[in-house]
């Protein structure tokens, strides 16, 4: 299994970026409102750049003037199994402290994918 990290990050505005450790990096989204906490509830999740792997354990301040500037907190940590990789469907089961289950990322357009938790089985 890979990694994910959530982390809360009180930037210009407050957002949550979901990674997932794949291919040697952190594939990573900006989710304004931050992961669904049940199925039906979708999730604007922006793909931004990816980010190191070393990455997945930083906690703290990001310095005023840089891009980013802002506090960073863990909210959610864990492992995931990939289901499935399509270039516009991604779907996984995550195994964190707070995000259990299956959930997809729905590539719309441009940057743009939606982050849902599915249904149970």
């Amino acid at each position: 299994m890979n990694r994910f990290v959530v982390q809360k990050h009180h930037a210009t505005r407050l957002h949550y970026d979901f990674r997932l450790e794949m291919d040697g990096v952190l594939k990573s989204w900006a989710v304004p409102k931050g992961p669904p906490a049940g199925p039906g509830i979708r999730r604007l999740a922006m793909q931004v750049e990816d980010h190191p792997v070393s990455y997945i354990d930083f906690e703290g301040e990001i310095a005023e003037g840089s891009y980013g500037a802002g506090k960073v907190e863990i909210w959610d940590r864990g492992e995931y199994e990939l289901q499935q990789q399509e270039p516009d469907l991604l779907t996984f089961t995550l195994h964190g402290d707070r995000l259990q289950g299956e959930y997809a990322l729905v590539h719309t357009d441009a940057a743009n994918w939606l982050l849902l938790k599915r249904k149970e089985r």
